[in-house]
């Protein structure tokens, strides 16, 4: 899991703003819930009458282990000894995590299984993490933040200021992010998200361009953006 001002195209170029409703009593520890949409939640450890709990535009910072259904471990901050920061509900993370993670407060523990539509679809990521993968993460909740200012993605990618991102926009973008991750904390894994450059730009197109006339308008775009343009 990689933050960094491109998480909307590294975690998921495609990531909806989307809020899980759930019952206003805690799930008691053990407790294991599968929701309609294939996202199995298992509360491993929760806490009574805690406040706060996470809801969207928090800021969350967690530990966090990611395996496959077979236990291949393919990313952990504790390898790292680094917790991970981001901002919930607002695309920074793959779907399953932004759904699974709400009214969660500090110290509790999930399990969630992941299916691909909800993590990294049919394209997978990197080398890592295999096309139609279903994911596995232990997380532990260690930190909620107030709401952090929301950077206007559309508009540091759209360089003609004309209200739609070309490709050699994007292109542009994806360049300037892997220059940024040169040496900085979690930058190898941006950098082997985006190995395969031409074939990334492509796959956001894909996903984004909803009306295929080549470019992106400020509607369809998915990543962090500001109404008033």
């Amino acid at each position: 899991m990689v933050k960094s001002s491109c998480s909307w195209l590294t975690a998921s170029v495609v990531c909806a703003v989307i809020a899980l409703v759930a019952a206003d009593q805690p799930q008691p520890s053990g407790q294991v819930e599968t929701l309609a949409n294939g996202l199995k939640i298992e509360y491993v450890y929760t806490l009574d009458g805690c406040e706060p709990k996470s809801k969207a535009n928090d800021m969350l910072t967690m530990h966090y282990t990611g395996k496959l259904l077979d236990g291949t471990k393919f990313d952990s901050s504790h390898d790292r000894d680094t917790p991970f920061t981001f901002q919930l509900g607002v695309g920074q993370v793959i779907k399953g995590w932004d759904l699974g993670l709400t009214k969660m407060c500090v110290g509790e523990k999930r399990k969630l299984t992941i299916p691909a539509d909800l993590a990294y679809g049919d394209r997978g990521a990197g080398n890592v993490i295999p096309g139609g993968a279903t994911l596995v993460f232990d997380v532990e909740l260690l930190n909620v933040g107030d709401q952090a200012p929301t950077t206007n993605v559309f508009k540091e990618i759209d360089q003609d200021q004309d209200k739609q991102l070309s490709r050699d926009e994007v292109s542009e973008y994806l360049k300037k992010q892997m220059a940024a991750a040169e040496g900085a904390e979690g930058g190898d894994d941006i950098k082997q998200m985006m190995s395969d450059h031409e074939k990334l730009v492509e796959e956001i197109f894909q996903h984004e361009d909803k009306d295929k006339n080549g470019f992106i308008s400020h509607d369809e775009f998915s990543g962090p953006k500001h109404d008033e343009l």
